[in-house]
C-alpha cells in the first residue's frame, strides 16, 4: 500500500499535508498520534472514503478511486470503487453491524450481494471466519445481543469475507469498555502473526510495541517520524513524538 503526496483540506483545515507512506505486503503499521492529526483521514483515504484533494493511493499497484488520463488523475464511477473497496477491509471503531442481521448474516451479506459466494456457502463461509474470531457459538446472536468486543470480532470477522489484501482498523478499541480491550486486540494480533497486511489506528501503546512492524507518529496531518517500534516507542528522535508518549504512556 502506497501513499503519495496526500493532501486533504476541510476548508481552510490543512489535515493532510503531503503525506508519503508505504506499507509493505505483510507487514503491520500502527499509526498514533493526537486527535485531530489527521489518523482516521488518511485511513479513509486508503479506500477512497476520503477523497484527496492532492495526491494518490496506491494497493498492490493499483490506483484507488481514480485513473490517470493523461496528466490528470479522474474519478472512477461507482461501481468500480466498490469492487476496489471489496479488496480493502475496513473495521470501523463504532461496528457498524447491520442490527436486523445476526452476526452470521452480517458476515455473509458482502460474498454474496457480490456474487463472490452463493448464499450456502457465505454462510458456510461465515461460520468458519466467526469460529476464526472465538465467535462459533454467536452465528445466529443479533448485535443487540452481542457485547461490544463481540460486536467488533463480528465486523473483523465481516472485513475477513471478503479475502482482502489489506485491512485498515480505525481506533477499533475506542468504543469498547476496558475490560473488553484485550479480546479485540488479541484477534487483530493473530490476523499479524498470520501474516495479513495490517494498518491500525489506535492509542494502545503496548500493541504497538508489541504487534507493529513499523510504527508512525502524525501530528498536524504530517508524518513527524517513522521507525520500528522499539526506536519509535523507546527512542523516539523527534521533540513533538516524545512529548505525545509522555502523556499517552
Amino acid at each position: 500500500m502506497e501513499v503519495c503526496g496526500a493532501h486533504k483540506w476541510y476548508g481552510a483545515h490543512h489535515v493532510l499535508d503531503g503525506v508519503d507512506l508505504t506499507v509493505p505486503a505483510g507487514r503491520v503499521t500502527v499509526v498514533l498520534g493526537p486527535s485531530g492529526s489527521g489518523k482516521s483521514t488518511l485511513l479513509r483515504a486508503v479506500n477512497h472514503l476520503e477523497k484527496l484533494d492532492a495526491g494518490h493511493v496506491r494497493v498492490n499497484g493499483e490506483l484507488i478511486g481514480v485513473r490517470r488520463q493523461g496528466e490528470r488523475l479522474r474519478e472512477l464511477g461507482d461501481r468500480a470503487i466498490r469492487a476496489q473497496r471489496s479488496r480493502i477491509g475496513f473495521v470501523f471503531q463504532d461496528f457498524n453491524l447491520f442490527p436486523h442481521l445476526t452476526a452470521a448474516e452480517n458476515v455473509a451479506a458482502a460474498p454474496v450481494a457480490t456474487g463472490r459466494r452463493t448464499r450456502a456457502d457465505a454462510r458456510e463461509w461465515a461460520g468458519t471466519l466467526l469460529g476464526r474470531v472465538g465467535l462459533a457459538g454467536k452465528t445466529d446472536a443479533y448485535p443487540r445481543q452481542l457485547s461490544g468486543g463481540q460486536q467488533q470480532r463480528v465486523a473483523i470477522a465481516r472485513a475477513l469475507a471478503m479475502e482482502p489484501g489489506v485491512i485498515l482498523f480505525d481506533e477499533p478499541t475506542s468504543a469498547l469498555d476496558p475490560e473488553l480491550v484485550g479480546e479485540v486486540l488479541s484477534v487483530i494480533k493473530s490476523l499479524a502473526d498470520s501474516g495479513t497486511t495490517l494498518i491500525v489506528v489506535t492509542h494502545e501503546i503496548g500493541f504497538a510495541r508489541e504487534v507493529a512492524d513499523d510504527v508512525v507518529f502524525l501530528d498536524g496531518g504530517r508524518i513527524v517520524e517513522q521507525g520500528p517500534p522499539d526506536r519509535v516507542l523507546v527512542h523516539p528522535e523527534q521533540p513533538r513524538t516524545r512529548e505525545f508518549l509522555s502523556r499517552v504512556i
